[in-house]
């Protein structure tokens, strides 16, 4: 059995969201109880992580490594239509992860203890982000 669906989630600029409550929500709706899940974002100045869920200063600290290996406005970037953020957001998107496929069981996720699904805008301003979140099972 396959199920499909789309997300849209609303950023508030550059830095992450926990999206795991919103993905589990579609496995539930999916009745797919065993499998795996799918989830992509369908931009490229965005990207998905699963990253440790309790302590925000770790999801702090990767934009300050981001921000480092792709720095804002850089003048080697030819790329800048939409701003001195622009190259930046693409490059991080490149460096991290657009799609993650993760375990599925019982109709939910199965993360370790501390680890969430994490939603990462590299854009300075917020964006209107689409996923689709495929299950199979």
């Amino acid at each position: 059995m396959v199920a499909q669906q789309g997300l849209e989630i609303t950023t508030r600029g550059r830095g992450s969201l926990d999206i795991t409550a919103a993905v589990n929500a579609v496995l539930r709706d999916s009745g797919i109880g065993c499998g795996i899940a799918n989830i992509c974002v369908q931009h490229t100045s965005a990207s998905l992580m699963v990253t440790e869920n309790a302590d925000p200063d770790v999801r702090r600290d990767l934009e300050t490594i981001f921000s480092r290996l792709a720095p804002d406005g850089d003048p080697a970037y030819r790329h800048d239509l939409e701003g001195e953020d622009d190259m930046a957001a693409h490059a991080r998107s490149v460096l991290s992860e657009v799609s993650l496929t993760l375990p599925v069981a019982e109709g939910r996720l199965q993360l370790g203890t501390w680890q969430g699904v994490f939603l990462w805008e590299h854009r300075s301003h917020g964006q209107r982000r689409r996923l689709l979140v495929t299950v199979i099972g």
